[in-house]
């Protein structure tokens, strides 16, 4: 296996090409890790890391910005205001038809919704800079800003975000076809060294029976999702064509076991700890009978609990039903079968293979989704073991690890296949 690994870094290296698009891959990332450590004026960081331990939503959020949101530095949001458009502008293409029918166009209609999304990236990156700003005054973090420095403060964080989008759309047009993704990416490794550091400065004797179990586990649990991840279901779909008789070619529509990715997860968090950080807000209030009950959302919500871990694992699996009915349309299917003269064979084209494709979707579905939420609860079962209190962000960050990792060598592999090709091309 290792020399396996060392020849394709080997083959990776001596390719021209894939040489010049790690460089430039390299050098971009070195800005971004750069600039991801220019603070912002005025807040105190002992406050700012009590507010981030006490907080499972503002650790998820920091996880996609890359660790910039813990030191509050000038790119502070990351790329959150972008995902959040891109999800926003992917929900409403199947509900408004113009976006639908961009959709459909190819090359120049993604282009077009890739230009909507940086538009609409900057009034969701305002709102949620002035939302930041004012959830830390609550919490004492930042004192009060006249209207001119706040009008600064979120004129900077925005302009931070989209500095963040053109680095990945750097990467995605000079190097890598992922950009955001791989920038995502980086912000999760790149939290592994402080957390290696805590976990090396805590060890003892006593916890290298747990470190084993934990090892032997995540071991497990990522060679699970790479299989998971890479699961399909194929379905037989055959084409008639009248040439010297009537033959047929067969091929087959691959359905994904896991169709919705990660999005269920981000979904799925993102509210299941919207109740922890009201109650951020109402603990400051006067009133002690809205004390109590944010300390009693707050302890129903408490990620160790119980109720949290199965409302959060009925989230996951809901939005997985959701947003694969989105992403994939067996009527839309169905019809272009028709269209190109194919049909499932023992299946009459029309409603029943509609009816079929349906079937076969939500049992496939199931699976995925009971997978999802699995992998989302699966950190706090190993809480007590390991002594872990990052909930939220195991499972969501293996996933997003895992998934451009896999693109990113299937990428790496496909131009070395077509290296071997060039030959013939000239």
């Amino acid at each position: 296996m290792f020399s396996s690994i060392a020849h394709f870094f080997k083959k990776v290296v001596t390719h021209p090409g894939l040489r010049k698009k790690v460089l430039i891959t390299a050098l971009i990332l070195l800005v971004f890790r750069i600039a991801a450590h220019i603070p912002a004026a005025g807040i105190d960081k002992n406050s700012l890391s009590a507010l981030f331990a006490g907080s499972p939503l503002l650790s998820l959020l920091d996880v996609f910005s890359g660790g910039t949101l813990a030191n509050f530095s000038i790119m502070a949001l990351g790329l959150n205001p972008y995902i959040n458009a891109s999800i926003i502008l992917q929900l409403l293409g199947y509900v408004i038809p113009s976006l639908e029918e961009l959709q459909k166009e190819g090359e120049y209609g993604q282009e077009k919704i890739n230009q909507y999304t940086r538009f609409l990236t900057v009034p969701l990156a305002i709102m949620q800079s002035f939302g930041m700003y004012m959830l830390l005054k609550s919490q004492n973090v930042i004192g009060n800003l006249s209207i001119s420095q706040l009008i600064i403060l979120c004129l900077t964080m925005t302009a931070g975000t989209m500095f963040a989008v053109w680095l990945g759309d750097l990467i995605t047009e000079y190097a890598f076809k992922s950009g955001i993704s791989f920038l995502i990416f980086v912000g999760i490794i790149s939290r592994l060294p402080i957390t290696l550091g805590q976990t090396i400065s805590t060890f003892n004797s006593q916890d290298i029976l747990k470190l084993i179990i934990f090892g032997v586990s995540a071991i497990a649990v990522i060679g699970l999702i790479i299989f998971v991840n890479e699961a399909i279901r194929q379905i037989p779909i055959s084409y008639a064509k009248a040439s010297r008789g009537l033959r047929q070619s067969s091929s087959y529509l691959p359905l994904r076991l896991n169709q919705a990715g990660v999005i269920p997860i981000i979904f799925a968090v993102s509210l299941v700890l919207m109740p922890s950080m009201v109650t951020q807000f109402l603990s400051a209030s006067n009133n002690s009978a809205i004390i109590s009950i944010s300390g009693a959302i707050q302890k129903f919500f408490n990620p160790t609990s119980i109720s949290y871990n199965v409302i959060y694992f009925l989230l996951v699996v809901g939005f997985t039903y959701f947003y694969t009915s989105v992403v994939f349309n067996p009527e839309k299917i169905s019809e272009n079968l028709q269209k190109s003269g194919g049909f499932i064979p023992g299946i009459r084209p029309g409603s029943s293979t509609i009816k079929y494709l349906s079937y076969v979707l939500s049992r496939i579905t199931l699976v995925g989704a009971i997978f999802l939420g699995s992998v989302a609860v699966l950190p706090s079962l190993f809480q007590k073991t390991v002594g872990s209190t990052n909930l939220a962000i195991g499972g969501t960050g293996v996933l997003i690890v895992i998934s451009v990792v896999l693109e990113i060598v299937r990428e790496i592999e496909g131009d070395l296949l077509m290296s071997k090709y060039e030959g013939f091309s000239r």
